[in-house]
């Protein structure tokens, strides 16, 4: 049994995790388990080297993580996963349809003092692209997220053409803020 986004079918689920992150933090194993609760599959790649993370790098693991989009796939992003997403599905060549893409504390733009992420965000992967291939477009965002500012969150919502999903009090969504599932997303992905 899979469920169904906007008359699509999410069978398989690919979660990209941020900086200084790995596959079980935060809400990663919770929604993984929403998803494989109703007969999905759901992965979480441990993106290289993730205290000092480079573009090439996470953009191939995500690239192999991903495989061939298809309507049965969903691709979540946490901070700097989502624009790891962005970037990956960018260089996917052919025709292809992507189920659900969805943002979680995402953005564009460098957020400030993250100076080490300035080659993720030097070059803008071609949004238009992916959202002209993706059925479910989406991104969330805290009132109170102290890393990346709600601004950023709103430009990518913005350039996706969607409107931004606040979550109140939620911060970076991290497990240590308390934020170990994201029933949000979940519902986002018909998984709820």
């Amino acid at each position: 049994m899979a469920d169904s986004v906007r008359g699509m079918t999410i069978e398989r689920l690919v979660i990209l995790h941020g900086y200084f992150a790995e596959p079980s933090a935060h809400w990663f194993p919770w929604l993984s388990a929403q998803l494989e609760a109703r007969g999905g599959s759901a992965s979480v790649p441990a993106l290289p080297d993730s205290a000092a993370p480079e573009l090439d790098a996470w953009r191939a693991a995500a690239l192999e993580a991903i495989g061939t989009p298809d309507e049965r796939l969903a691709v979540v992003g946490h901070s700097l996963g989502a624009i790891t997403a962005l970037h990956a599905l960018d260089a996917i060549e052919g025709d292809w349809r992507l189920g659900a893409y969805v943002a979680v504390a995402g953005f564009l733009d460098q957020p400030p003092g993250l100076d080490a992420l300035a080659p993720f965000t030097a070059t803008t992967p071609d949004v238009a692209r992916t959202v002209a291939r993706t059925g479910t477009l989406a991104v969330v965002q805290s009132d109170n997220d102290g890393l990346v500012p709600p601004e950023l969150g709103q430009r990518l919502a913005a350039e996706l053409g969607v409107e931004l999903t606040v979550v109140p009090g939620a911060g970076h969504f991290l497990g240590d803020e308390g934020v170990t599932e994201l029933p949000v997303v979940a519902e986002l992905l018909g998984a709820a």
